[in-house]
């Protein structure tokens, strides 16, 4: 199956994030090998070219470690693993907030509203559990 990948960024950018997410998220434990590039890039359904230029962003980054002639393997580095993560939360929650800002939400309304929606994520979840029972 493709994957969902949009026109309005660039294609290997958004095959990059979504390998460090299946690496961060554990789908790619560390020091798993990698599918190839050209099974990946088969399963996204874009050109192997695309799919290699992300893998190098993922060498560079230090997440990914290429064995010579035998493919990628994802670090064993379990702290860097972490600090991506941390990293690509940070981004969501800035980029939450500067959507949220400019729909005119002050921050106290924000943190408000987060803490409303998960209290009722909470009760909803409480209350299939309850049920299950």
């Amino acid at each position: 199956m493709a994957w969902e990948l949009n026109s309005d960024r660039p294609i290997y950018a958004q095959i990059l994030e979504k390998l460090q997410v299946r690496i961060v998220c554990g789908v790619y434990p560390p020091g798993e090998w990698l599918p190839s590039v050209r099974d990946l890039a088969a399963e996204a359904s874009v050109n192997p070219n695309t799919m290699q230029r992300a893998f190098s962003e993922l060498e560079r980054s230090g997440l990914v470690i290429t064995q010579r002639n035998m493919g990628r393997v994802v670090t064993q580095d379990t702290q860097m693993i972490e600090a991506a993560k941390h990293k690509m939360a940070v981004t969501q929650t800035e980029s939450f907030f500067t959507n949220m800002r400019q729909l005119g939400f002050s921050d106290s309304e924000i943190v408000s509203l987060v803490n409303s929606h998960t209290n009722d994520t909470n009760n909803a979840n409480h209350a299939v559990v309850s049920n299950e029972r």
